[in-house]
């Protein structure tokens, strides 16, 4: 199953250095309850529809861990990477993410299909949103506009074979 795993630049120096990354995750994936909620709303959501609106929420939630890792670049990070169906659960919570699941084993470099990774003239837009994400979360309409600034920039694509270079110039 195709899952976008929320991290960070630490994170991704990880995977890159130790060839993976230790679970359970919180991943992000076409569930679903995922197909339901944009069913309701777009009776033509499509595959790649569906796996983009996963990618956007595993870059929101990569927000949140910027905001318990203040040693990481500030840009948002989403790794796409294939596990095994039987590893992936949904999180059944109606307080949650669509797309949410748990991910019960590790992720391994060779499993990352690519890296989405923020562009530099990102970097002020997302610190910005990392300080107020979770006031965003609540509710604070506020928040939510300067989370939005982030969100609207584009993740670059990253190839596997490309994501150490790309790191060596953050």
């Amino acid at each position: 199953m195709r899952i976008y795993l929320p991290a960070t630049t630490g994170v991704l120096r990880r995977l890159v250095d130790e060839g993976r990354i230790g679970g359970p995750h919180t991943a992000f994936a076409v569930t679903p309850a995922l197909r339901d909620f944009y069913a309701l709303s777009d009776a033509a959501a499509d595959v790649e529809e569906l796996e983009y609106a996963a990618l956007l929420g595993a870059a929101r939630a990569s927000l949140r861990l910027l905001d318990v890792d203040p040693t990481a670049a500030r840009r948002r990070v989403v790794l796409a990477a294939d596990v095994p169906d039987a590893a992936v659960t949904p999180v059944d919570d109606a307080d949650t993410d669509p797309g949410a699941v748990r991910v019960s084993a590790d992720v391994a470099l060779a499993d990352v299909a690519s890296a989405h990774v923020d562009g530099a003239e990102a970097e002020d837009d997302v610190r910005a949103a990392v300080a107020v994400v979770l006031e965003a979360d609540l509710g604070s309409d506020e928040a939510q506009f300067v989370v939005d600034q982030a969100e609207g920039h584009e993740l670059a694509w990253y190839a596997t074979q490309e994501i150490g270079p790309a790191l060596d110039l953050l």
